[in-house]
């Protein structure tokens, strides 16, 4: 008698469960923002990406309305075939312009942007060095491209240096692959001293800039800017679903890199064209960033609050070094997290526990936005003085 072939998902699921790694949706009802309502009950958001509190602005939302009264909802094809409209080409010229880069590429997600541009830039004779704490979607870009993958402690540059010259001249081509800021961690990579080793050493460097754009940077154009590394050569890739409210992703660099991937990048080649109301959001955001640097300022006003407050009141809560809004502190093990998870839950905070495999010890993620009161975050506190 044959056996069950897929037999095999029910056991897996078992696994999951008994290392408490299962997870499940989470329904948010209505508009996005610092206080949402998640199964009926009204939380205080500390769970959201949203950093400027973008995702639910009006004028996101009349941009998007509009996009669709003229454009439709859907973009119909990939951009080279019936797909393009001039909204996209809008959007890759603000982004370019922020960037400070000679030209920019729009993708129907982060996730795609970074899978076609490694695949697209390195293969079987070429090596990439990866950080240890990077993106799924560079891990998984890394592993389908084909080239030899090489994973460097977290931003340990001892190691990184040692590991190129050991290495390097093996290989036709090199790139490095780094998150800006790492979004489980919150802290910010070395870039200049990345820069610097990219150039010793003959390699290309890019970069995730997913969630500093709009964050960081004197303009908001993110970590290559607050580094002040605008304008030398390497490859920035971020989202437009993160502090721009949107959804897709971009590619920011030098114009042959931008011509050379809209011919080669088979995750835009072969793929619908961002929707006409997500580009028409992304734009809008975008001038936001630019026009209302006041609303970048109130973000990091929040998070130096939450930190004095937590220093204050809480001064044995150890939390990872973070340069972000994202600030985590670690427990014991995935049961501990998904208790402190459940507490601040009860309590009207929504703050996730992040657990393995996403990382390596489990945690609590909180993540600040622009939008929260003094009154949410002295809540926050409140609460984490009666768990912890």
């Amino acid at each position: 008698m044959p056996t069950n072939p897929y037999a095999w998902l029910d056991e897996s699921l078992a696994t999951i469960h008994r290392a408490d790694w299962y997870r499940s949706v989470q329904t948010i009802h209505g508009r996005p923002g610092a206080t949402v309502v998640l199964a009926g009950q009204e939380v205080i958001n500390f769970a959201s990406n949203d950093y400027l509190g973008l995702a639910g602005d009006m004028r996101l939302i009349a941009a998007a309305i509009a996009a669709i009264a003229e454009f439709g909802t859907g973009s119909t094809g990939s951009r080279l075939l019936s797909g393009h409209r001039e909204l996209h080409r809008e959007l890759e010229e603000a982004i370019a312009s922020i960037k400070q880069t000679e030209d920019a590429l729009v993708f129907s997600s982060g996730y795609l942007a970074n899978l076609g541009t490694i695949t697209t830039l390195v293969g079987k004779r070429d090596l990439i060095f990866s950080d240890q704490y990077n993106h799924s979607s560079l891990k998984n870009g890394a592993i389908l491209s084909g080239a030899a993958v090489v994973e460097y402690p977290h931003c340990d540059l001892t190691v990184l240096k040692t590991q190129l010259s050991q290495q390097r001249q093996n290989y036709r081509r090199c790139l490095i692959l780094t998150d800006s800021v790492f979004s489980m961690d919150g802290d910010l990579c070395p870039m200049s001293a990345l820069l610097d080793l990219a150039d010793k050493f003959s390699c290309m460097l890019l970069v995730d800039e997913a969630h500093a754009t709009g964050v960081l940077g004197k303009t908001g154009a993110g970590c290559v800017e607050h580094f002040g590394c605008t304008g030398k050569q390497l490859i920035q890739i971020g989202t437009l679903s993160k502090a721009l409210g949107s959804l897709g992703g971009y590619v920011a660099g030098s114009s042959a890199l931008i011509d050379f991937l809209r011919n080669r990048a088979p995750t835009w080649i072969y793929t619908t064209g961002l929707s006409p109301a997500d580009t028409a959001a992304a734009l809008a955001a975008i001038k936001i960033v630019q026009q209302e640097p006041q609303r970048r300022a109130k973000l990091w006003e929040n998070v130096h609050s939450l930190k004095n407050l937590l220093q204050q009141q809480l001064p044995n809560l150890e939390l990872l070094r973070s340069q972000s809004p994202i600030l985590c502190f670690e427990l014991s093990s995935a049961a501990d997290a998904l208790k402190a998870e459940k507490q601040l839950r009860d309590a009207g905070i929504f703050a996730p526990a992040i657990r393995p495999p996403t990382v390596p010890t489990s945690r609590i993620r909180i993540s600040l936005m622009a939008t929260h009161e003094a009154a949410h975050i002295e809540k926050l506190v409140a609460v984490l003085k009666d768990i912890c």
